[in-house]
């Protein structure tokens, strides 16, 4: 029980910069409160006391804004982030070292009894808003959008974004690589942005930085050629990026 608490603990400093000590996530953080009663809740159900199960996880939701169903089965280190809003049906199935955003929804698409809401195989993470509906698998390691609505399966490590949610295009990879890269030297990270979401403002970063690239390109395809043509081009070497101190100051 200890060793799995300390688990809970230690997932969160890896996920959440934010985090500041062992103390503040016992005491701040509604996700790992959420956490601690339905494993009791869980306990209970699992053991006949159907009542009381539902009744200790109703006592969760209220302190904490995160409705998990006593019957859902959860694994180890799963950190629901924020939290607020987040419902997690009864069938709901999570594997471990998944991640969960605000607002989630894991639901079901049936009134029907049997299995009728989501499996999250190992390393899912799902943006804030989404929902997942549906007795449907979502892959190992795969991401699902903000504010995207998943309604058929998802592969392992693939992301989907939209509604109703799709795969991103594999064509796109090698371009979004490119612009991963100049990115993160620039220190600048489009946390959860793709081009697929409706988002002006990282839609025109995202050109921006494919314009850079592009430059960069013809500058050192223009060099070649005059030193071709014999012309001595002096020009001052450029820093890395990576070396750059991008705080305003140097």
């Amino acid at each position: 029980m200890f060793s799995r608490i300390k688990e809970d603990i230690n997932c969160i400093f890896d996920r959440d910069p934010a985090a500041q000590s062992m103390f503040e996530v016992m005491t701040c953080y509604p996700g790992f409160h959420a956490m601690m009663i339905h494993r009791f809740s869980h306990y209970f159900w699992q053991h006949g006391f159907k009542w009381l199960a539902r009744f200790t996880a109703h006592c969760g939701r209220w302190l904490t804004g995160i409705e998990i169903h006593p019957g859902a089965q959860i694994g180890k280190r799963f950190f629901i982030d924020h939290g607020m809003g987040v419902v997690i049906g009864e069938t709901a199935v999570i594997g471990d070292d998944c991640t969960l955003y605000h607002s989630v929804t894991l639901g079901g698409t049936s009134w029907k009894k049997g299995k009728r809401h989501p499996t999250l195989h190992n390393g899912v993470v799902i943006g804030a808003g989404a929902k997942v509906l549906g007795p449907i698998e979502i892959g190992a390691g795969a991401r699902v959008g903000s504010n995207s609505v998943v309604l058929k399966n998802v592969p392992p490590g693939a992301t989907v974004v939209g509604i109703p949610a799709h795969i991103v295009d594999s064509k796109k990879k090698k371009a979004e690589v490119e612009r991963d890269q100049i990115a993160s030297k620039m220190g600048f990270d489009a946390y959860g942005t793709t081009a697929d979401l409706p988002d002006p403002i990282a839609h025109a970063i995202n050109h921006m930085l494919d314009h850079i690239h592009q430059m960069d390109k013809q500058v050192e395809c223009l060099k070649r050629a005059l030193h071709e043509a014999g012309i001595d081009c002096k020009t001052q070497e450029l820093p890395e990026l990576d070396d750059c101190e991008i705080d305003g100051g140097e």
